[in-house]
């Protein structure tokens, strides 16, 4: 029988789809770029440092910009909560004072979406009745996103830097496990592409989208990022 409990791993991580897609296609394209740029740069032959900068500047790169992408994950959600605060306060008192007009302009939105207005009408004075859930339904119709309780600001913020980690190790791991050459080249760029396809095929399955579509998608991003990155390093260093 199917696992349909509401906190369910699988639930959880199509809860956070959005900061672990962002952050590990960012984790990707941020250190495959120092992988690309050195690659383009030929920087193994100046001063013998390639295999060694690329780990360097990648774990660099992969913490300090976990680090910023985490906080402003944490900042931006935090920020959007304080709006959503403020501006459900501010529907609560208009609808203190005109409950009859918030009524009106309920039953309208009701009415948009497809409701006859008899049955428009008749659902806004239920909700009425009930004036921080009929200042929700205004906001959500106003598109002003979700109220707070349901969104933790500090998880998204560690989510976003654990897929900024995991994912963004994987371009860098075999400048870590061998001696830096053309074949730690191919191997990066074989586990880049790896890590790419899989979080394509984790967002098809979150959002049972076509994989096809998801995968494509993710890989055309970051073969774009990675290609302009050693573009730019073949043209500084060759």
């Amino acid at each position: 029988m199917p696992n349909t409990k509401p906190n369910s791993t699988f639930d959880r991580i199509r809860d956070y789809l959005k900061q672990i897609v962002y952050g590990g296609n960012d984790g990707i394209v941020t250190t495959f770029a120092i992988v690309a740029g050195f690659a383009g740069a030929r920087a193994e032959g100046i001063a013998q440092i390639g295999g060694l900068a690329v780990v360097v500047f990648g774990l660099a790169n992969l913490f300090a910009d976990a680090v910023s992408m985490g906080l402003g994950e944490f900042l931006s959600a935090r920020s959007q909560h304080q709006m959503y605060r403020r501006r459900r306060a501010e529907r609560l008192e208009q609808i203190h004072q005109d409950r009859n007009k918030a009524t009106d302009s309920l039953a309208d939105q009701f009415g948009k979406r497809g409701l006859q207005p008899s049955q428009a009408r008749q659902a806004a004075e239920a909700i009425s009745n009930h004036a921080p859930m009929m200042a929700d339904m205004l906001l959500s119709h106003e598109k002003a996103g979700m109220a707070p309780e349901r969104d933790n600001p500090a998880i998204n913020g560690l989510v976003t830097f654990g897929a900024f980690v995991v994912f963004g190790l994987l371009p860098i791991l075999p400048y870590l496990i061998r001696d830096a050459d053309q074949t730690s080249f191919q191997l990066s760029l074989s586990t880049t592409l790896l890590a790419l396809t899989l979080l394509g095929v984790l967002r098809g399955w979150a959002t049972q989208e076509n994989y096809r579509r998801a995968v494509t998608e993710t890989l055309g991003v970051g073969s774009v990022c990675a290609a302009v990155a050693f573009f730019v390093g073949w043209l500084v260093g060759g």
